[in-house]
């Protein structure tokens, strides 16, 4: 009996001995983004809906005043994830960087023109003056020149006035008529597109017309590996809200409306729009012919704009992609 008492009264000892843990915290997630991007609307979603707690993570949201202050933050460790696109990951693993690649979205530039101008196909646009958004080595004009000789004979750099600057400035041009068209980002293309200009040619008509089928993604979130490996219950949790929150703003008009100032819209018909084409824009396959288009979209995009772009690799180094 003494025996039995003792063992009792040892095991009692032993379970007060041992400290109550308590549940571990939340991982953090520091993600870099524009203020005004369509990717901080999917954020802004997750936290809205409550997706960070349900899937377990504390989203940390870095507001950045351009898209160089995030790669420079990822690059310090003082970034998690950052959103941008595969041929700077590409770059950037040719000379030792480990980041990879997770796909967001396929949308890419539209041509817009006004609705009463002469400008009604990519044709018309020889010896026109054309706005281009992003610079000489962005992929949307580096695409569209290869396009155009290939299936028109049309030489965009020569047979053009091309004007390079930022979409902003490039809208004020295209109103005051000192521009015949506007080659610009897909947002942008959606706003002009509810003031009434006409949509010449867009991203997936110019992908169709090199001979790539299947939709390839543009934009994608970019993180180091090794912080991947590390956090990779984390990784998956925010991959699985990000799907999540992406369904809500296409399929909840009240997930869409929580969300629609930070479009800093309230014209309905332009919010309509930029809900349509950022719901057309969602990554519906990812798999190996995406990824052969994309390698396909280097090699393209390497012989216009050359090492400068892409690096020195001939070929897109898939090691790029997560998993």
């Amino acid at each position: 009996m003494k025996t039995l008492m003792s063992m009792r009264i040892f095991i009692a000892a032993l379970i007060l001995s041992v400290p109550i843990l308590a549940d571990a915290a939340p991982d953090n997630i520091k993600i870099g983004v524009l203020a005004f991007g369509t990717v901080n609307w999917e954020l802004e979603a997750i936290r809205n809906e409550g997706l960070d707690k349900k899937y377990g993570f504390e989203l940390d949201v870095r507001l950045l005043a351009n898209p160089d202050a995030g790669k420079i933050g990822l690059q310090a460790n003082s970034m998690d994830i950052i959103a941008t696109d595969w041929i700077w990951v590409s770059h950037q693993y040719q000379h030792g960087a480990d980041f990879k690649f997770i796909p967001f979205s396929t949308q890419a530039g539209a041509i817009m023109a006004p609705a009463t101008g002469a400008i009604r196909s990519l044709a018309d646009l020889r010896g026109k003056r054309l706005g281009v958004a992003g610079g000489g080595l962005d992929k949307n004009w580096l695409l569209l020149k290869t396009y155009a000789l290939r299936n028109i004979g049309l030489d965009m750099e020569h047979d053009t006035q091309a004007v390079f600057a930022a979409p902003p400035l490039l809208n004020q041009q295209l109103q005051n008529g000192k521009l015949d068209a506007l080659l610009t980002f897909w947002h942008f293309a959606a706003r002009q597109e509810a003031q009434g200009y006409r949509r010449i040619l867009d991203g997936r008509d110019v992908i169709r017309g090199l001979g790539i089928e299947v939709a390839v993604p543009n934009l994608g979130y970019v993180f180091k590996n090794s912080w991947a490996i590390q956090h990779k219950k984390t990784l998956d949790a925010f991959i699985a809200a990000s799907n999540e929150a992406r369904d809500l703003l296409c399929n909840s008009d009240q997930a869409w409306n929580k969300i629609a100032p930070l479009t800093q819209e309230s014209d309905e018909s332009t919010l309509k729009i930029l809900r349509r084409d950022y719901c057309a824009g969602i990554v519906k396959q990812w798999g190996t012919p995406e990824k052969a288009a994309i390698a396909m979209i280097y090699r393209l995009v390497r012989e216009t704009g050359g090492e400068t772009l892409t690096g020195s690799a001939k070929d897109l180094p898939t090691e790029i992609f997560w998993r």
